[in-house]
C-alpha cells in the first residue's frame, strides 16, 4: 500500500514539475524576445539621436570653411583635416546629457580615417609594432601618446560614436605627462559640468598649427607636434561660453589658469567658430571668460593664479612659490585668499587661489602672533588679493608660509 502511494506521489510530482518546467521555459522565451526587442529599439533610438546631433551641429555650429578645406562628417563629430600637419585643424562634437547613463567602454580600435581622401595619419606615425614568435607584440614608441581631440569618454552612450572617435584623424601627438594629466583634467572638468548642470555642451578642439612646428622624427607621414592645444566650450541653452589654451608641457598650474575667450582663440588660429548663429549671440559668447561658471560647486570660490610676470619685480604667484621651498630666503607671494579657518586654538589658516583640500599655497598665523595684527586676519583677508612676504617651507607637499605680523602683508586693492 505504501509503495503504491509513493509511486502515485512520484508520478504526480513529475506531471506537476513538467508543467512548471514548461511554464518556466515559456516565460524565459518571452523574456528573451522582450530583450531582443529592447535591444532593437535602443539601436534605432541611438541612430536617431546621432542623426539629430549631426544635423544640429551641421546647421548651427560648423566653423567657417574656406574653399581649400574638406569637411569630414562622422556620426557625432565633424572635422577639417590638415594634410600639411597630418591631423585635424579642428574637431567639433557635442557632449550630450546621454553620457549620464552611458555605459559603453573604450574600444581602442585606432584606425585610419577612410573619409580623409588624402589619407589620414596611421599607427606607424606613433609607434612600430612587431609580432613575436609567441604571438605577442613588441612596441617601439616615438615618445608621444595618440591624444584624442574629441575624447572617447564624451561618447560613452553610443558604441558607434565612441568607436569613430578612434580614427587617427581625431588624434594628435601629445606628451604622456600632458595627455594623461593636464589635458585629461580639462576633459574631466568639462564633463563634470554636464553632471552638475544637466545640459548639453558644444565643444571645439584642436592643435594650434603653424609652419614652424617640429615633426615626429620617425613618423611615416610627417605628423607635426603642436606646442599648444585649444578647447572652445559653449552651453548654448544658458548662453555661456569659455575657451582654454594650454601649452603642451608638464605644468603645475590648475586648468583654470589657462582659461581665455573664444575671441582670443579665433585671433590665434584664424578659425571662425560660431559664424552660423546670430551676430548678437555670437558676440556675447565670444567675449566671456567667467571660470566660476564652469567649476564644480565646491571650487567656485577658487581664483586663477596671477599670470607669470604680471606682478612686477620680486613678486611671484602661488604656483611659483614651490620653487622657493626651504631656500631660506624671504619671497613675496601674491594671490587671492579664497578660504580661511580660525581654529579652536585660535590659530589662523589661509589658502590662496585654491581652497582645501586642493590648496596650492597656504599661510599660517599662530595664536602667539595674533597680537601683532590690528584686525582679525581670517575675516579681513578673506576674498582679498594680497601679497605675503616670508620664508617658504613644505607642508605635506604644499608650499606654506608663517606670518608673524601685518607688516608682512601688502593689499593689492
Amino acid at each position: 500500500m505504501k509503495i503504491r502511494l509513493l509511486i502515485i506521489l512520484c508520478l504526480s510530482y513529475q506531471i506537476i514539475w513538467g508543467q512548471q518546467s514548461s511554464k518556466t521555459l515559456d516565460i524565459q522565451a518571452q523574456i528573451n524576445v522582450y530583450k531582443h526587442n529592447i535591444d532593437s529599439l535602443n539601436y534605432i533610438l541611438e541612430d536617431l539621436q546621432l542623426n539629430d546631433i549631426n544635423q544640429e551641429l551641421q546647421t548651427f555650429f560648423l566653423p567657417k570653411i574656406d574653399s581649400t578645406e574638406n569637411l569630414i562628417s562622422h556620426s557625432a563629430l565633424f572635422l577639417v583635416y590638415d594634410e600639411q600637419h597630418e591631423q585635424a585643424k579642428w574637431v567639433l562634437h557635442k557632449i550630450s546629457t546621454n553620457i549620464l547613463e552611458g555605459k559603453v567602454s573604450r574600444t581602442n580600435d585606432f584606425r585610419i580615417d577612410p573619409l580623409v581622401k588624402s589619407g589620414s595619419a596611421e599607427e606607424k606615425d606613433y609607434f612600430l609594432k612587431t609580432k613575436k614568435e609567441n604571438g605577442k607584440y613588441d612596441y617601439d614608441g616615438y615618445g608621444y601618446d595618440r591624444g584624442h581631440l574629441a575624447p572617447s569618454a564624451d561618447f560613452r552612450w553610443s558604441k558607434k560614436a565612441l568607436s569613430e572617435s578612434y580614427f587617427y584623424s581625431n588624434m594628435s601627438p601629445q606628451l604622456p605627462t600632458f595627455n594623461r594629466e593636464r589635458w585629461a583634467e580639462l576633459e574631466s572638468l568639462i564633463r563634470g559640468y554636464i553632471y552638475d548642470n544637466k545640459r548639453d555642451l558644444i565643444v571645439y578642439t584642436g592643435p594650434v598649427l603653424n609652419n614652424d612646428l617640429k615633426k615626429v622624427s620617425r613618423s611615416v607621414n610627417g605628423v607635426s607636434i603642436p606646442e599648444q592645444f585649444f578647447k572652445v566650450v559653449v552651453d548654448f541653452k544658458a548662453k555661456i561660453a569659455i575657451a582654454y589654451l594650454i601649452p603642451q608641457e608638464k605644468s603645475d598650474y590648475p586648468v583654470e589658469y589657462y582659461a581665455t575667450t573664444i575671441d582670443e582663440i579665433e585671433t590665434l588660429t584664424g578659425i571662425d567658430f560660431l559664424h552660423q548663429i546670430d551676430d548678437q549671440t555670437e558676440t556675447l559668447l565670444e567675449k566671456q571668460k567667467d571660470i566660476a561658471l564652469w567649476l564644480p560647486e565646491k571650487q567656485k570660490s577658487d581664483a586663477i593664479p596671477f599670470k607669470e610676470g604680471s606682478l612686477g619685480k620680486g613678486k611671484f604667484n602661488t604656483v611659483q612659490a614651490s620653487m622657493f621651498i626651504d631656500s631660506g630666503e624671504k619671497k613675496e607671494i601674491c594671490g587671492t585668499v579664497v578660504s580661511t579657518h580660525f581654529s579652536k586654538n585660535k590659530h589662523t589658516f589661509l589658502n590662496l587661489d585654491k581652497s582645501f583640500p586642493n590648496q596650492i599655497f597656504s599661510l599660517t598665523i599662530w595664536n602667539s602672533n595674533l597680537h601683532n595684527f590690528s584686525y582679525q586676519p581670517h575675516i579681513e583677508l578673506k576674498k582679498k588679493k594680497v601679497c605675503f612676504r616670508g620664508k617658504i617651507t613644505d607642508n605635506k607637499g604644499v608650499p606654506t608660509m608663517n606670518i608673524e605680523n601685518e607688516r608682512a602683508i601688502n593689499f593689492m586693492e
